[in-house]
């Protein structure tokens, strides 16, 4: 199992991209973790799973799974704490 936090930037915030991720997440059906807006204009997400689907999962993030956003970059972070989530949630404004 890993934990991973990905900053999102780019298109990401007002095109569903919350809402699609937190579908991609639950297609998997063995990740865990959260999505939110940022201030900045930015999405954090912290997925946490087996590393196959983890990684798979980043991959699809970077293609965007909201149809009219666009993902420029993306920023990851390997978190080594053991973190527990209740499945995959949005959260945030």
């Amino acid at each position: 199992m890993i934990t991973l936090q990905l900053n999102v930037y780019g298109f990401v915030q007002g095109v569903g991209f919350r809402f699609f991720t937190q579908r991609l997440a639950d297609s998997y059906g063995d990740l865990t973790g959260f999505v939110k807006n940022e201030m900045d204009g930015s999405v954090t997400i912290e997925v946490r799973g087996p590393k196959q689907s983890v990684m798979k999962f980043v991959e699809d993030v970077k293609r965007s799974p909201a149809p009219s956003g666009h993902v420029d970059r993306v920023s990851i972070t390997e978190i080594v704490d053991e973190k527990s989530y209740n499945g995959f949630k949005v959260i945030g404004y």
